[in-house]
């Protein structure tokens, strides 16, 4: 939690967001949101760079509102594409997202740099 706060400033200030489902007591799930211009598209591309149910609450639909909700947001924030990023192992994820109407495009390819 405190790096999280620590990252926060710069994370919101470079134009990222989160959107929560909570109750007065819990956090029950978070997404986040970035959106970036690229040179080969004419419009913004929306990612949602995390998406977290807490499992307890999975299959009541929260997951689904708040991918809802970031579409909603990217498309007004004039974004033509939204890209959603799972690892390979998260099949039950996968289904998720192809259910709701995303195609898996691509490949993509990642590599840690030192920190040095």
């Amino acid at each position: 939690a405190d790096a999280l706060r620590a990252r926060w400033p710069a994370w919101s200030a470079a134009g990222n967001s989160a959107l929560v489902a909570a109750t007065a007591d819990h956090l029950l799930g978070v997404a986040t949101l970035h959106r970036t211009d690229v040179l080969h598209r004419p419009r913004p591309v929306g990612r949602i760079s995390a998406l977290v149910v807490d499992a307890r609450y999975r299959g009541a639909g929260l997951g689904k509102a708040l991918v809802a909700a970031c579409e909603h947001e990217h498309h007004e924030a004039g974004c033509g594409l939204l890209e959603v990023t799972s690892n390979l192992r998260r099949t039950d994820a996968h289904a998720f997202y192809e259910h709701l109407g995303y195609d898996r495009t691509s490949y993509r390819f990642a590599k840690t740099l030192r920190a040095d």
